[in-house]
């Protein structure tokens, strides 16, 4: 038995069952979303083609909005202020990372609560944040991380956690989702002084800090589980565009001492998208009375 995740694997089977689901509303119309895109940047083209593409097979509407570099927090939450109140659609997605003169927080903050599918404005994130709370989205790369875990029937309650980086998006609601699992979490950060000594007690390594396969199989111990969320490019001359997408974990390194371990790509990437699709069904229920 493999000791490499099959993230595609764990897609199409979260897929597969939420297809089943998604027939029994049929008659009420077609789950949507909606992809605001402020310039150009290439990786943020790719994602958005792979998310809308997924939409498309599973039968759901999805658009994109595009506008340009030099776009300002007004231009931009006008449009989403036009797409809260469309009532066809279901799901708001702001691509990120932002141009950095626009002021991220105040824009993914305007996107309705329910229609947040990306679970970062402030009232999801502060009722992930909270006990016996459950925000209405968990943001997407967390939420898949841990599903991850859960079709390999890795044990979180009681386990010994690292979370290296501390982002909005990953880092920080990834150890509040750990917290709410019982796991005892450590967050380590670039601030983080002697990161080996801390990645070497855990039990899980959970990594999203965009440094190229910075982690070492002399980080580890043997029979850690580790999920690589990194998404870093670097020079490789074997490929037509001269780069290749490595994680933060030296893969080949590190591979076989670990229990269980997710490679890049292949890995977390399928379950982002899937966990959107679901965000975006849970959408379409809430807003047509269904949740």
């Amino acid at each position: 038995m493999s000791n490499i995740i099959d993230g595609k694997s764990i897609s199409n089977q979260i897929i597969l069952s939420l297809n089943d689901d998604i027939n029994k509303y049929s008659h009420y119309g077609k789950p949507s979303l909606a992809v605001v895109q402020v310039g150009n940047k290439l990786e943020s083209s790719v994602y958005i083609k792979k998310k809308c593409e997924a939409c498309s097979e599973l039968g759901f509407y999805s658009e994109v909005h595009k506008l340009g570099e030099d776009a300002t927090d007004d231009t931009v939450i006008n449009l989403i202020n036009k797409l809260n109140m469309n009532k066809r659609m279901n799901g708001i997605l702001v691509q990120l990372p932002l141009p950095k003169h626009l002021n991220e927080a105040k824009i993914l903050n305007h996107i309705a609560y329910d229609k947040d599918v990306d679970g970062f404005h402030a009232q999801n994130m502060g009722e992930l944040a909270m006990k016996y709370r459950e925000p209405a989205f968990i943001p997407c790369t967390p939420q898949g991380c841990l599903k991850l875990l859960e079709y390999e029937n890795i044990k979180i309650r009681g386990a010994h956690v690292v979370v290296i980086g501390n982002s909005n998006i990953v880092g920080l609601p990834m150890s509040l989702l750990l917290l709410k699992e019982g796991a005892t979490v450590t967050v380590c950060h670039i601030d983080t002084k002697d990161l080996k000594l801390h990645t070497k007690q855990a039990d899980i390594i959970i990594t999203a800090c965009g440094q190229p396969e910075m982690i070492k199989k002399e980080w580890v111990k043997p029979g850690v589980v580790i999920i690589d969320v990194g998404t870093n490019f670097i020079p490789d001359s074997t490929k037509k565009s001269g780069r290749k997408l490595v994680g933060d974990v030296d893969f080949n390194d590190v591979k076989d001492i670990a229990y269980k371990i997710s490679p890049v790509p292949g890995g977390v990437g399928p379950l982002t998208v899937a966990m959107l699709l679901l965000n975006t069904f849970k959408a379409f229920k809430i807003q047509n009375g269904f949740n």
